[in-house]
C-alpha cells in the first residue's frame, strides 16, 4: 500500500521509491523490487523507460486497480480501527467511528 501511494502521487522510479518508502518502513532494493514486480504482474502498476543524463531509467505508474486497491485498503483499514477500538475498549461498542 506504501509504495502504490507513492507512485500514486507521482511516477516514480526505484531508488526513488526505496528512499521514499524508506522514511515510513525499513526496506531495502532488494526488498523492494519484487515488490514492484508483483504489483505490475497484478497490473496495479505499469512501467516505462525513460532517459535521465543519458542513462535509461524504470519508471513505474500507478493504474486504475491500483488506485482502486488504495481506496479499498482505506476502507479495509476504517473497519480494523474500529475493531481495533472495540477490543481496547476506546469506544462503546455501539459508536462507530
Amino acid at each position: 500500500a506504501c509504495v502504490l501511494a507513492m507512485v500514486e502521487e507521482e511516477d516514480a522510479y526505484g531508488y526513488t521509491l526505496t528512499a521514499r518508502v524508506k522514511e515510513i518502513v525499513d526496506i531495502s532494493e532488494s526488498t523492494l523490487y519484487p515488490i514492484l514486480r508483483r504489483l505490475e504482474g497484478a497490473e496495479l502498476l505499469t512501467v516505462y523507460s525513460s532517459e535521465h543524463n543519458g542513462r535509461l531509467r524504470k519508471y513505474y505508474r500507478i493504474t486504475a486497480a491500483g488506485s482502486q486497491r488504495i481506496a479499498d485498503f482505506k476502507e479495509e483499514w476504517k473497519e480494523m480501527v474500529s475493531i481495533y477500538r472495540f477490543i481496547t475498549k476506546e469506544v462503546p461498542p455501539y459508536d462507530q467511528n
